[in-house]
């Protein structure tokens, strides 16, 4: 899929490993994820077109009954993740279009690991790939068109590495929103809009997912020797790594309801 994308702008540039998917479980990428962050030294980049069940996401330290309707959520069996990286709450399916940077502090050049400095290097290399297609701009901690969010962002930092990962909507089924509440702290530029005036799909700015994924792997080798990887050959290597990353379970969903939201921060650890 990558085939060829080492080319002699990456010479005598940091390596970075790309691994393609396309539809693979979410909390198989995440739990992919975690375990490149913490047991391996390699600078990654990992593409996923898209992921089926729509499944809700939600950061380490979300509340669940403040940020998801639990009632319809049980009622039509939707998987809720919290992964093991900071951020904020999505749902995503086939429409998602994920991507991750996994990354040694020494891998861009005068980049600082603080999550400010981490989303102005991202927000430069998908300047680079946007620049045609639409008014593309970084507000706050999104990726914007204009106004209007299509690329919600999460990090996690270690003490000599990082994770940056993005969920682009290249499309979206209005209904799943539906499964989310209006967070408490929002994006001041979301001006209490609701989900539709605020979110827009990258689909209405670009021609395919593969042009996007292409302008991504382009940037990618202005600052990296870019080489694919062949996934398998990365599962296949058992450290036996054990993840934070977790789907809950129905009963921890119920348990909320059943206390009405007390004790927010262990409804979800048990």
């Amino acid at each position: 899929m990558a085939a060829g994308v080492v080319g002699t702008r990456g010479a005598g540039r940091p390596l970075m490993r790309l691994i393609t998917m396309s539809g693979a479980p979410i909390l198989q990428q995440l739990h992919l994820e975690e375990r490149l962050l913490r047991c391996t030294g390699d600078n990654w980049c990992i593409i996923n077109d898209g992921t089926a069940p729509a499944t809700i996401v939600m950061g380490v330290s979300g509340k669940v009954s403040e940020l998801v309707e639990i009632q319809p959520v049980l009622q039509d069996k939707v998987p809720v993740i919290r992964r093991f990286s900071g951020g904020g709450t999505v749902i995503v399916d086939q429409g998602t279009v994920f991507v991750t940077f996994i990354c040694s502090k020494t891998a861009v050049a005068g980049l600082q690991p603080f999550p400010r400095d981490i989303m102005s290097w991202s927000g430069q290399l998908y300047g680079k790939v946007f620049d045609s297609f639409g008014e593309f701009q970084l507000r706050e901690n999104d990726y914007a068109f204009g106004h209007r969010k299509f690329g919600g962002n999460a990090q996690s930092i270690t003490r000599d590495r990082w994770v940056h990962h993005t969920s682009f909507l290249w499309d979206y089924d209005m209904k799943n929103m539906d499964y989310l509440k209006n967070p408490k702290r929002a994006p001041d530029y979301r001006q209490a809009r609701n989900h539709t005036d605020f979110l827009c799909r990258m689909k209405e700015y670009m021609p395919s997912r593969s042009v996007f994924t292409e302008g991504l792997i382009s940037s990618l080798r202005d600052q990296f020797t870019v080489q694919p990887t062949e996934l398998e050959t990365v599962v296949s290597d058992d450290t036996g790594f054990k993840p934070s990353t977790k789907l809950l379970s129905l009963q921890d969903l119920e348990d909320i309801i059943n206390t009405k939201g007390s004790h927010t921060v262990q409804e979800v650890q048990a």
